[in-house]
């Protein structure tokens, strides 16, 4: 028993064969000016990157500085290290200094050598500490600390507060972006292109470098003086690398 043909079946099955062709033609010839378009403009593009450098005042002295204590028993410098660094720590904490936090302890012992024999002669115990003060306060804040009974000054460097180190990375990333702008805007010129639009932004740095650290004597040798310091400008430099289509 055969089954019927559904009605226009036998059109379908002649002439499926001249459909699929012109249904092909169609779609591509919508699909291919895309990919065209597509890749035009992912090969017609200029990369550009751009410069900003913004200073601002560094209005904190970021201070390392610690106590030292020798002796002959590692119990007894110890201890003579926690009693001195805790006098100073409660010192520092009086005066209101920012972001206060231990930097390191260390207990080694200290070695002599006779006749190419090591022995031990004695240990020796360091605390050290670091802060935030204005910069025009650390100099007195020094010379106190050091009689309160810090024995070493490692470092001082400085830099800005966290507001206006926000304040120059927005400006030095505006920067950066109108150089990049400018620079493309340069070459575009000379070949006599015209530019489309931005297809992609990459900002490749927008913080400051770390700050220098001035290396000071030893506190002991500049306790009976006024300590000078001197602040100076914070850079904070910004690259932004732009991709224009042409």
């Amino acid at each position: 028993m055969t089954r019927a043909a559904l009605p226009g079946s036998q059109f379908l099955n002649g002439n499926l064969w001249k459909i699929l062709p012109l249904a092909l033609l169609l779609c591509t010839t919508f699909v291919l000016p895309a990919l065209a378009q597509e890749k035009d403009k992912l090969w017609r593009t200029l990369s550009v990157t751009g410069r900003g450098v913004e200073t601002t005042p560094a209005t904190l002295a970021q201070v390392s500085l610690g106590v030292e204590i020798q002796g002959k028993t590692a119990q007894e410098v110890q201890q003579e290290a926690a009693r001195r660094s805790s006098a100073v720590v409660a010192f520092l904490k009086s005066q209101n200094v920012e972001k206060l936090q231990t930097t390191g302890i260390q207990l080694n012992p200290v070695y002599s050598y006779t006749n190419n024999v090591q022995r031990i002669t004695g240990y020796a115990a360091t605390n050290t500490v670091s802060f935030r003060i204005p910069t025009e306060k650390a100099g007195t804040l020094l010379d106190d600390a050091v009689k309160a009974g810090a024995t070493q000054i490692n470092g001082i460097s400085f830099v800005a507060n966290d507001q206006a180190i926000a304040s120059a990375q927005k400006q030095a990333l505006k920067e950066a972006t109108q150089d990049a702008q400018q620079q493309a805007d340069a070459v575009f010129s000379a070949l006599g292109f015209k530019p489309k639009e931005v297809v992609s932004v990459q900002v490749n740095n927008a913080s400051p470098p770390p700050p220098p650290m001035f290396l000071r004597a030893e506190a002991a040798k500049v306790a009976d003086a006024s300590t000078p310091v001197v602040g100076g400008e914070q850079q904070v430099e910004a690259s932004v690398t732009l991709q224009i289509s042409y």
